[in-house]
C-alpha cells in the first residue's frame, strides 16, 4: 500500500437481536434462499454470500429495538422472494412506512419492497442500489 492509499474497509458481520435466533434466521434465509449456518457460540449466522454474516443473538426477556436491514438482490430472484413472502402470509410494502401494502416500488430503475421479520425488524429487498 502506498502512502496515499486508504485501506479498504468492509463490513464483516453484525448482530441481529431476536426472541428466537433460529426461527428468525430461518425466516430470512427462507425468503432470500440462503442457508443458515451452524451455531457459533451464542450466534446463529446467516451468510449473505458477500463476506458478511448476520449473527442472530437471542434476547428473550428484553424488548427488541427494531432495526432496518436492506439487501441488494438480483432482479431475476426478486419475484421469487415476493412469492415466498406471500406464501408465508407476510405483508410487504412499497415504502418503509408500510403505507402501501402488497405493492413494490420502482426506485432508481429497479424494484424494492419492505417487510417485517418475526422480531419487527424492517427488512428491505431492492434490485438497484440507491443513487447518491
Amino acid at each position: 500500500m502506498t502512502e496515499n492509499q486508504t485501506p479498504h474497509i468492509e463490513l464483516n458481520h453484525t448482530v441481529v437481536y431476536a426472541r428466537d435466533r433460529r426461527v428468525s434466521a430461518e425466516f430470512l434465509a427462507g425468503i432470500l434462499e440462503l442457508e443458515v449456518g451452524a451455531l457459533f457460540g451464542p450466534f446463529v449466522p446467516l451468510d449473505l454470500g458477500n463476506g458478511v454474516t448476520l449473527d442472530y443473538y437471542e434476547k428473550r426477556n428484553e424488548p427488541i429495538q427494531s432495526q432496518h436491514y436492506a439487501f441488494l438482490v438480483p432482479e431475476e430472484r426478486f419475484d421469487g422472494m415476493i412469492d415466498r413472502l406471500e406464501a408465508a402470509g407476510v405483508t410487504y410494502y412499497a415504502d418503509p412506512y408500510h403505507s402501501s401494502p402488497g405493492k413494490v416500488n420502482n426506485l432508481f430503475g429497479g424494484r424494492g419492497a419492505y417487510f417485517l421479520d418475526p422480531d419487527g425488524h424492517n427488512m428491505e429487498i431492492l434490485t438497484r442500489p440507491y443513487v447518491r
